[in-house]
């Protein structure tokens, strides 16, 4: 929190995550990934990766507005209650973007921000 920095791109470490359904094994993914490779000239598509991701307990706030140094008081807020409880904080916090950022206007954006706990 206290290094966040829009300045400072380079610095964050995030990824990009899309849910899959339940039906899709890294066989499939492997496959797709080798059947872009054929048709398009895609730079990041080795970094493409099949994960599983167990979060675990998290507490999660709705935050309206642009993204960025904006969503700041409202994970500030997620660390002070899981503190406040008595509780830890445990790995990073994500994002889930509700709204279509192309079609939104930044101030009506709405992410819900979560953050794991122990």
């Amino acid at each position: 929190m206290e290094e966040f920095s829009m300045a400072d791109k380079g610095s964050w470490k995030w990824r990009v995550m899309i849910r899959q359904p339940d039906f899709i094994r890294q066989t499939t993914i492997n496959k797709a990934i080798k059947e872009l490779e054929k048709k398009k000239n895609l730079p990041a598509l080795s970094k493409l990766r099949f994960e599983d991701f167990q979060e675990g307990k998290a507490v999660q706030i709705m935050h309206i507005g642009p993204y960025g140094e904006a969503e700041a008081p409202a994970v500030r807020k997620l660390h002070d209650f899981i503190e406040n409880k008595g509780y830890k904080l445990s790995g990073k916090h994500h994002e889930i973007y509700i709204s279509d950022m192309r079609r939104t206007k930044p101030e009506k954006l709405k992410t819900i921000i979560r953050q794991p706990f122990e």
